[in-house]
């Protein structure tokens, strides 16, 4: 069996590394000379970079001859998790599975265990992500202001993003952004993420003050929820949605 697959009308590049199969985002950069193959643990990704000009077909052949390397790469990291039928995905901390019906509504909606849906099912991962967004910024724009007007803190604008090395942000504005993905994660870890940016809007630092504003603000166990992150929150970028 080939190492590779590449399928542009549909999943995209992938390399198999062993048994599981990890895809491959190319990357085609004017000034690059060689090959530049590395390892993206947080999205679950390989991100190979050639020059503008080269053949991604031959690239991706390379790159899939480097199996001692990709062996020993992806062995520290999870496998990723494509959402589509049959998939589960954490929302508020709890898996849910995907449950699919082609005559259910095409709106996603949250049930105890499961997320159902309808439509067609090779938009399920895609309306799934667009719905677990939407839901992020509805909860997190509730939280931030309730949190907010508790302390007496003004609030600018509220978005989310996805950002890879930071679960939110705070402008010397007051405009706060979130990682949508906190949504995935248990509550009281996204409302500590929430209480720590609004937090930001008093104290710009990470000063005692501040440290002890956090505290005040956040209705549960801080440092249980930076620990929740700093084991868990890795694996949160490893859900694929396309």
């Amino acid at each position: 069996m080939s190492n590779v697959s590449f399928n542009p009308d549909a999943d995209g590049p992938h390399i198999r590394v062993g048994e599981t199969v990890w895809p491959v985002r190319l990357v085609h950069h004017a000034q690059s000379r060689r090959y530049k193959l590395v390892f993206d643990g947080a999205r679950g990704e390989l991100r190979l970079t050639l020059p503008r000009r080269a053949s991604p077909t031959r690239a991706l052949k390379w790159a899939s001859e480097q199996q001692d390397w990709l062996s020993e790469q992806v062995g520290k990291a999870a496998a990723p998790v494509h959402v589509a039928p049959g998939a589960s995905v954490p929302v508020f901390g709890i898996e849910r599975q995907v449950d699919w019906s082609p005559a259910a509504p095409r709106a996603v909606r949250l049930e105890v265990a499961a997320l159902s849906v309808g439509g067609p099912a090779d938009t399920v991962g895609r309306r799934i992500e667009r719905w677990l967004k939407a839901t992020a910024l509805e909860v997190m724009t509730h939280e931030s202001r309730e949190i907010a007007g508790r302390a007496g803190l003004g609030i600018g604008r509220i978005g989310v993003g996805d950002p890879r090395s930071r679960w939110g942000s705070c402008t010397h504005d007051g405009d706060l952004r979130y990682s949508w993905r906190l949504v995935m994660a248990p509550d009281h870890v996204r409302r500590a993420t929430v209480a720590h940016e609004v937090a930001h809007l008093r104290h710009m630092d990470h000063g005692p003050a501040f440290h002890a504003l956090v505290d005040e603000l956040h209705d549960g166990d801080v440092g249980a929820a930076r620990a929740w992150l700093r084991r868990e929150g890795r694996g949160l970028h490893r859900y694929r949605f396309d």
